[in-house]
């Protein structure tokens, strides 16, 4: 696992886009794993400010609530077309159905798109509590995509993009941690100080359930971006 330690958000952006940039350039992305949420934003601003095409690629997106119509302002499938579609279009884009009538089934069907499009590059975020995607402490490492019932740290998380906690769905669909330690790099991001207890648990700490995110230290090639603040608890000494 590569920590890279850098001043802001700005700067991570800019280190996951050169990372993206470089594999795309040797022709070793054709497949693009994504997450929503606040870290990603600044490296889908790199990627839309930038001359990559990813009209012969295709992307398929971490998670998204259960209930929430993709019309909806706070859906993930809206997040990523204001930040990320609109912008910078791929031959096709993979959301998580969160209105299916079967949800159970929605997730099978999600694992077959997985497995007939290998994952690339994977991008993530991860949570206050560990979690990576929506997958909860307690979450078993060869998870595939599968209904979750979000916490009551994640709901207050959350909460800050709805009107009030009681709008914030219970439920997300999400692709599994086996799921995503299936992909071949991951990159993830994390800033400020309220990510540093999780990613010390990532990083040094040991390889628990407890801990969703620590499932990483088993995979090949992962890249951890963050800020000095999310880095503050780490005791080994990593790349700036």
């Amino acid at each position: 696992m590569k920590v890279i330690v850098v001043k802001d958000q700005q700067e991570g952006g800019r280190k996951g886009y050169e990372i993206v940039k470089r594999h795309m350039q040797n022709n070793e992305l054709q497949v693009m794993g994504l997450a929503t949420g606040s870290s990603p934003i600044t490296f889908y601003n790199e990627l839309t400010a930038s001359d990559i095409d990813f009209t012969n690629s295709i992307s398929i997106n971490l998670d998204e609530y259960v209930g929430l119509p993709y019309t909806n302002d706070q859906s993930y499938h809206y997040f990523m077309k204001e930040h990320l579609f609109d912008k910078k279009p791929f031959a096709k884009s993979y959301v998580p159905d969160g209105m299916a009538k079967d949800i159970a089934q929605a997730g099978k069907d999600y694992d077959k798109i997985i497995a007939e499009n290998p994952i690339d590059i994977q991008i993530l975020g991860i949570g206050q509590n560990g979690h990576i995607g929506f997958n909860e402490p307690g979450t078993p490492f060869d998870s595939q995509t599968h209904e979750v019932k979000l916490t009551e740290s994640t709901i207050k998380a959350n909460s800050r993009f709805f009107a009030n906690e009681d709008d914030v769905p219970k439920e997300a669909l999400s692709m599994g941690i086996g799921s995503v330690l299936s992909a071949k790099r991951i990159i993830l991001f994390a800033y400020g100080e309220n990510k540093a207890d999780a990613i010390k648990g990532m990083v040094e700490g040991p390889k628990t359930t407890d801990v969703p995110a620590s499932a990483l230290q088993g995979h090949a090639d992962v890249t951890v971006i963050v800020d000095e603040a999310a880095a503050s608890k780490l005791t080994e000494k990593h790349d700036n």
